[in-house]
């Protein structure tokens, strides 16, 4: 609420600004306060044409193009300070209203031609002026993202570039502002370990109104939720500080003697939740809906439901003695890299057949087996995991990435009942995202010192899975995504780069990123 009040009190002050802007002008003020006209009139009054008009009323170019009218509103004004146009670029709901007031008269561009600058000056006001609208619109209305991974597999291939909307679920408020733009959590060529933020002020969670809710299948990007400790020799989440603890213990993480492959984890870091990696999953599970895998398929609330079109799994693939399978399992859609890592482990029986494991989708199997070199194309079914890898990390949940669950999604406001048992899929939530504190005493759970028999959580949570269902890291491992580490929603591929086969994907340039 707060949040809302603030931004309705900063579009009154720029209203009112303009008014007085207007006023000064010979225009009737009340003009100011109609929509569209008031801005066709701005336009107007700054002596630029009808393309500026166009250009408001385009979401993302609009928030640029509206701190260049202020800016030019001061130059009609013979406002030429550099500092002063800064101030009116950093401000405008302040400046606006300050020009109205004040005795600086406007001059007609018409009439008389605002005072030249230099090219040098003026380069530099427009790439400072261009690096503050950059923060507003990559907050607010839309970023880039590129795919760095194979985990979206075969619906967003690796090389794809993103536009997100923040306007699809509702634009967050920036949490930590004091940081440089163009860059999400570390300086360029720091390896990821020199944040580009500095954490105080942050502000509370706030998400504005959005366009629509999460559903079943959007591509969705959300910062990392097991991000929010990261170990300073992977700062990616690659590894992350949960799974160093539960490999080496806590005690050996903190003293620095844990080693990975002869490697120091380095230091132990936090990060606000907006300065999380960001990753992009597949929504499958929405609030309050019971979600479980069986042999592959994901069920919800007990009914299975269909599988993203270009899904992969894991493939036991056979190829006759004699036969290089790399054109085959290409033109299968497998990645070179997935190829060369299936041929290093492969195997031969004592007649010389090579069999290997490659992730497929449903018409790339289809493709394979209707060859005459292929001997076998199946399914791989994946272990059991015993070593807890896979969440809530803990004893007594032996699942598979392939038979999960059940498990219960949470959902504000809907009371989840606690037992030891089911305690531990919970305790992300109650602490890390929520947080309270969580102490169990013999068999009795308390929340923040207080019995708790049950559990309301404050916000949404959401499952998200990879469409390369053996190769994806993802709510099997991690957990649920609060509604708080939503960032948007992949909407469309603005192009393409292909690092197998070189060159541009000319057939992914601007094509919707949202389908299942």
């Amino acid at each position: 609420m707060l949040y809302n009040i603030l931004f309705l009190l900063v579009a009154a002050a720029v209203l009112w600004g303009l008014w007085l802007v207007f006023k000064k002008a010979g225009l009737a003020p009340w003009k100011a306060l109609v929509p569209v006209w008031n801005i066709i009139l701005w336009v107007r009054l700054c002596g630029k044409g009808w393309t500026w008009v166009v250009g408001m009323l385009v979401p993302g170019l609009n928030i640029f193009l509206f701190y260049l009218l202020v800016q030019e509103t001061a130059r009609v004004f013979r406002r030429y300070s550099f500092w002063e146009q800064l101030l009116a670029i950093l401000c405008p709901p302040v400046y606006l209203p300050w020009l109205g007031l004040s005795a600086h008269q406007y001059v007609n561009p018409a009439v008389e031609a605002p005072e030249k600058i230099s090219t040098a000056r003026d380069w530099t006001e427009a790439v400072i002026f261009a690096l503050i609208a950059v923060i507003p619109i990559r907050g607010f209305v839309f970023e880039l993202y590129q795919i760095p991974s194979s985990s979206m597999e075969r619906s967003l291939l690796v090389g794809d570039h993103l536009m997100v909307s923040k306007l699809a679920y509702g634009p967050r408020v920036i949490q930590t502002p004091l940081s440089l733009p163009l860059m999400h959590n570390a300086l360029v060529g720091t390896d990821g370990r020199v944040p580009s933020y500095i954490r105080h002020p942050h502000l509370p969670y706030h998400r504005f109104p959005g366009l629509q809710k999460v559903k079943r299948y959007d591509a969705v990007v959300f910062n990392f939720p097991a991000g929010d400790t990261i170990l300073e020799a992977f700062p990616g989440g690659q590894y992350t500080y949960y799974q160093a603890v539960q490999e080496f213990g806590r005690e050996a993480v903190f003293s620095g003697t844990a080693r990975l492959n002869g490697q120091s984890l380095g230091a132990i870091k936090t990060r606000p939740v907006d300065k999380r990696e960001n990753y992009i999953k597949r929504c499958i599970g929405l609030p309050g809906e019971e979600l479980q895998i069986i042999d592959q398929v994901v069920h919800i609330d007990g009914q299975p439901i269909d599988s993203p079109t270009e899904a992969e799994v894991i493939y036991n693939v056979g190829f006759i003695a004699g036969i290089n399978p790399k054109r085959a399992l290409d033109e299968a859609g497998v990645r070179f890299e997935d190829i060369d890592g299936a041929l290093r482990s492969a195997e031969r029986d004592p007649a010389g057949n090579i069999f290997l494991q490659v992730p497929l989708t449903p018409a790339g199997a289809k493709q394979l087996s209707s060859k005459s070199s292929v001997l076998a194309v199946e399914k791989a079914a994946m272990p059991v995991d015993s070593s807890q890898a896979l969440f809530p990390n803990a004893e007594g949940f032996y699942w598979s990435v392939d038979n999960y669950g059940p498990v219960r999604i949470p959902a504000a406001g809907k009371a989840i009942e606690l037992t030891l048992d089911n305690l531990p899929l919970y305790r992300r939530v109650i602490t890390a995202y929520e947080g309270h504190t969580l102490e169990v005493r013999g068999s009795q759970i308390l929340i923040d010192g207080q019995p708790a028999t049950t559990y309301t959580p404050s916000q949404d949570y959401y499952w998200m899975m990879g469409d390369n269902r053996h190769m994806s890291q993802d709510s099997r491992f991690w957990g649920f995504v609060p509604e708080d580490h939503i960032v948007g929603k992949a909407r469309l591929v603005l192009w393409s780069t292909d690092k197998d086969h070189g060159g541009f994907r000319w057939n992914r340039t601007l094509r919707s990123a949202s389908r299942k």
